[in-house]
């Protein structure tokens, strides 16, 4: 086998892989031969067909199939014996037929950039720390039964925290909202799910009665008619509920899989899963920093163009699926909108990829069954999505992957100039702007 490596870009490469002939027309004849054994045609008895017909009705098959088997036998070879490091999958191209006693092909690529040594003794890093208080247990537990709520109808006057219906009519000029009759509306007064202005005088109001109030609509109110206007809304109410919080006992405890039937393991349960979340917010606020103070220190490294557009592609998806998932059904986006942050990305993974190099950084496998444990407990058959892990090669090299990313962003952080900032539970739960 010879090799030659063309420069033809700061990172672009041609790798010219030449073998010879009879390498690749012995492993052809070895193919028509089992062929001949195997392959049932009508006229012929079975293992007697000749190999000239098998040449026939099946050469350009095996002659393909022997060579794609060719490429996978020799292309890493080659890329090794040349010191190369692809950074996306090689694109062979051959007219596959003999020459001068040789067969070539050509795998063009390109290489991962020549980054040097990442010194991260250099970096600033801030570590953020928390711990989880009695009241932020207190205050899960509050939240799990406003999340258990029922609710029942009231004679009184609406107030905060009550659920109400009501039928209303706007007028902003000339505009009428609906053009005729009332629309109905449905909100948790406090919530602000219609607008804070609106909610507010909508406190004092009994069921059936009717008012005539002033309200100012938001600017980005979702009817631009309306939007920014001041309006003259006629309400009825319709109806007035108050929530009733679930009693903290063993029914309580138990639909959240909790059979102890006692508060004191409930509350024991419900600190495991805070802790958990904590780990995770605080670590991906970590690689956060790590990423960006390693991103800024190295701005001029050359990025694989492959990488970036792949990256794009995949970021207008994602942002499409989101939109669909939010009702906007034909949503559409350009890659081309997501060049700078695939240019982030992709800088980011190959920093992170050679400090893990340079310092023979290893997955650890302990590590990737815990995170794959942590994953699977969110669903309702965990014992199904580790399983689905374990047998899909994809998604597990993308779960050893972000495990050994979050390894080598805790070996920087430990490796840098680290200072810790405490914060609260809350301060680190609240997302990352």
């Amino acid at each position: 086998m010879q090799v030659s490596v063309e420069n033809v870009g700061k990172l672009e490469r041609k790798l010219t892989v030449r073998i010879p002939a009879e390498q690749f027309e012995s492993q052809v004849r070895s193919r028509i031969q089992e062929l001949g054994r195997n392959v049932r045609l009508k006229g012929f008895r079975p293992g007697k067909v000749p190999a000239k017909v098998i040449e026939q009705r099946f050469g350009a098959q095996v002659r393909g199939e022997a060579f794609s088997e060719l490429v996978r036998n020799t292309l890493g070879e080659a890329i090794e014996q040349e010191k190369l490091r692809p950074a996306m999958p090689p694109q062979v191209s051959t007219t596959a037929a003999p020459s001068a006693g040789e067969i070539e092909y050509v795998a063009t690529f390109e290489v991962m950039p020549e980054i040097g040594t990442i010194d991260v003794a250099q970096l600033d890093i801030t570590r953020v720390t928390a711990d989880i208080a009695e009241s932020d247990v207190d205050q899960m537990i509050e939240t799990l039964r406003q999340q258990r709520r029922s609710w029942n109808a009231v004679e009184r006057a609406a107030q905060t925290g009550d659920m109400v219906l009501l039928e209303y009519s706007a007028q902003a000029g000339a505009y009428r909202f609906p053009e005729s009759g009332v629309d109905r509306v449905g909100t948790v007064i406090g919530s602000n799910a219609l607008f804070p202005e609106l909610e507010a005088k909508l406190v004092g109001i009994k069921a059936g009665e009717e008012k005539s109030l002033e309200v100012t609509f938001p600017a980005e109110f979702r009817n631009a008619d309306l939007a920014g206007k001041v309006a003259a809304l006629a309400v009825k109410m319709v109806r007035v509920q108050e929530p009733m919080l679930p009693a903290l006992d063993a029914q309580f405890f138990d639909s959240f899989g909790n059979h102890d039937g006692s508060l004191e393991k409930f509350r024991a349960d419900v600190r495991a899963n805070l802790e958990r979340e904590l780990k995770g917010n605080l670590l991906a606020r970590l690689k956060a920093e790590v990423v960006e103070k390693l991103v800024a220190a190295y701005p001029s490294i050359d990025l694989p163009q492959g990488m970036v557009e792949s990256e794009s592609r995949a970021l207008a998806r994602q942002a499409e699926a989101q939109a669909q998932q939010q009702g906007q059904k034909d949503a559409k986006f350009a890659p081309e909108g997501f060049v700078d942050a695939a240019r982030r990305r992709v800088a980011a993974g190959l920093l992170l990829s050679e400090v893990a190099r340079q310092n023979q950084l290893r997955v650890d496998s302990r590590r990737v069954a815990e995170t794959l444990a942590a994953i699977a407990s969110t669903y309702e058959e965990p014992d199904q999505v580790v399983e689905l892990y374990n047998r899909d090669p994809q998604l597990m090299s993308g779960l050893q992957s972000r495990v050994l990313e979050d390894q080598v962003a805790e070996w920087i952080a430990d490796h840098a100039r680290t200072t810790e900032a405490k914060q609260t539970f809350t301060e680190v739960m609240r997302p990352i702007s």
